[in-house]
């Protein structure tokens, strides 16, 4: 799509404005910007030329905005938001060879992956990485991802899925409520409360089902909507958790969490790395590709 240069406007000029909106006067917003009275009108009424309406309503000696610029206003914090992280992101890479900018899902992200992203920045010391957390799937290029981790199916809209897991969930609980429970499992929710994860609510269901556990009641108990809460919830004694084998491995190393039966589950739903179709080819993503199905190769849970 052409861009029409026309409707693209000057960002020196939106500063002026977002900067006379949040102090509602002209000459306050010339001394924040170092800039003259008439030189902050001006830029304010290029705007408005630009857009057709006006911005301000000028009532004595202050301004405030007009309808249309309440509307414009939030957009333009966030488009000035924006092009400061993109200057920021250019001097933080400096010369460095090459720039990475990866989306994790953020407890696999915290638990899983940044634990191990040492070892891939020895192996490529001149690589600038940035990282953020997302949930669900969005549009790769329009954000400029290079990669993205998925949980879930195989699916994403202009995105190249390569499967990196499966997840393995497993019965788990504090090291006092798992002595406690020892011979007594399976665990009914009469024994020990079950937790539960709010955007997985059958997952306690499913496996007793997979393991002939009859319960009364297999979605009573505590909720949370982290798997991090989850966790917490089970180290703190609340209760018993099916968690992830890949996101626990540093609570079950270091005793905070237990298996309480030796019965895992295998969920229909795996982990994958997403590349955008239109940058397949890209060298340095190739490399963190490659090297993130190698972390999984060489530890399995």
């Amino acid at each position: 799509m052409t861009m029409r240069r026309s409707l693209v406007p000057d960002i020196v000029n939106l500063q002026a404005f977002e900067c006379a909106a949040r102090h509602q006067n002209f000459s306050r917003a010339a001394e924040e910007l170092n800039l003259t009275q008439s030189a902050v009108s001006r830029q304010i009424a290029d705007l408005e030329r630009q857009i057709g309406m006006n911005l301000f309503q000028r009532i004595r000696q202050r301004v405030v905005l007009s309808e249309a610029g309440q509307r414009l206003l939030p957009e333009v914090k966030e488009l000035l938001i924006r092009s400061e992280r993109l200057m920021i992101g250019a001097v933080a890479r400096g010369h460095r060879s090459a720039a990475l900018k990866i989306a994790a899902l953020p407890t696999f992200g915290s638990k899983w992956l940044v634990p191990r992203l040492g070892d891939f920045l020895a192996r490529f010391p001149d690589v600038a990485i940035t990282m953020e957390s997302r949930s669900s799937p969005f549009d790769l290029n329009e954000e400029n991802f290079d990669l993205a981790f998925h949980f879930g199916q195989p699916v994403w809209a202009g995105g190249f899925v390569t499967f990196l897991c499966g997840e393995q969930v497993l019965p788990v609980a504090s090291p006092s409520l798992a002595a406690r429970l020892r011979g007594q499992v399976p665990v009914l929710p009469e024994q020990a409360s079950l937790l539960h994860l709010t955007t997985r609510p059958k997952l306690w269901a499913d496996w007793c089902e997979i393991h002939g556990v009859e319960v009364q009641n297999a979605y009573s108990g505590l909720r949370f909507d982290q798997f991090s809460m989850v966790s917490a919830a089970a180290q703190a004694g609340l209760g018993v958790a099916l968690l992830p084998t890949y996101l626990i491995e540093e609570e079950m190393e270091a005793g905070l969490l237990v298996p309480i039966a030796a019965l895992p589950m295998s969920t229909e739903n795996a982990y994958y790395v997403v590349r955008p179709e239109s940058r397949r080819t890209q060298a340095m993503a190739d490399a963190f590709e490659n090297w993130v199905l190698g972390q999984v190769g060489s530890r399995r849970p």
